[in-house]
């Protein structure tokens, strides 16, 4: 994912990376253009076809500000939601937290980023959510991964590696571990020296925001997830295979 959350992640191997977004990550992914891909969890939970790599993860522990609905009027009068084309489990992830308050708008795709501000409700993520928030705007801020917190008590993970099923990948798994590894070792020079926003901001955002881990807590939340999807109708959904 050619995201400033992503960057830890893809330490030392940014070579060997193909930079895009969520969205395309998995279509290149279902096509086996790909062995493994950092993808949002949705894809993982909605096509058995995926390992999981353990022990790695996009994730929060609450308000994750990259992830987003910015809404003009209240939630209560949403019809239509306009979604940031990268988006996967972003708007899946909306749905559970709107249809357990008995919302179910219609979703339709953002056709550019600069249209968001008209909006009166819009879905964004990554980077795009980042400058939505930070710049002057009109909208109230409902932070997909501070609710999801609110109401279940868990972390949320947004993105995973996905392995190829059915074909040796011990290498792999070792490599993007062991990429982890350096990003975590390294992330006050990623704080120093990356030119997304400012270093300030990057520092709140990687201690506060957001984490790597893949760990019980997050294991629980994916089902939770599961769960959730299930029970409004956004399946068929299918039991995460976590590999380490």
């Amino acid at each position: 994912m050619h995201y400033l959350n992503a960057v830890p992640l893809t330490r030392g191997i940014e070579s060997q990376i193909v930079f895009a977004t969520p969205a395309k990550l998995a279509q290149m992914l279902r096509r086996d253009e790909l062995d493994a891909a950092l993808v949002s969890i949705t894809e993982v939970l909605l096509n058995d076809r995926y390992d999981i790599l353990d022990g790695i993860a996009i994730a929060s522990r609450g308000e994750v500000y990259s992830v987003l609905l910015a809404h003009k009027k209240p939630l209560a009068e949403a019809r239509e939601i306009f979604c940031d084309p990268a988006s996967l489990t972003s708007v899946n992830l909306l749905k559970v937290l709107l249809a357990e308050r008995g919302l179910f708008p219609e979703f339709k795709p953002l056709v550019s980023y600069p249209a968001a501000g008209e909006k009166d409700f819009v879905l964004l993520i990554g980077d795009q959510a980042i400058e939505f928030q930070r710049a002057p705007h009109g909208h109230t801020i409902f932070d997909l991964g501070k609710v999801w917190r609110e109401m279940t008590g868990l972390p949320f993970v947004f993105a995973v590696w996905a392995l190829r099923r059915g074909f040796a990948n011990e290498d792999l798994r070792q490599e993007l571990q062991a990429a982890k590894r350096l990003g975590v070792a390294t992330m006050e020079e990623i704080i120093a020296t990356r030119p997304e926003f400012d270093a300030a901001f990057r520092r709140t955002y990687f201690e506060r925001n957001i984490h790597f881990d893949l760990g019980h807590e997050e294991r629980r939340a994916v089902l939770e997830f599961c769960e959730r999807l299930r029970r409004h109708g956004l399946g068929p959904v299918f039991e995460p295979q976590f590999v380490l």
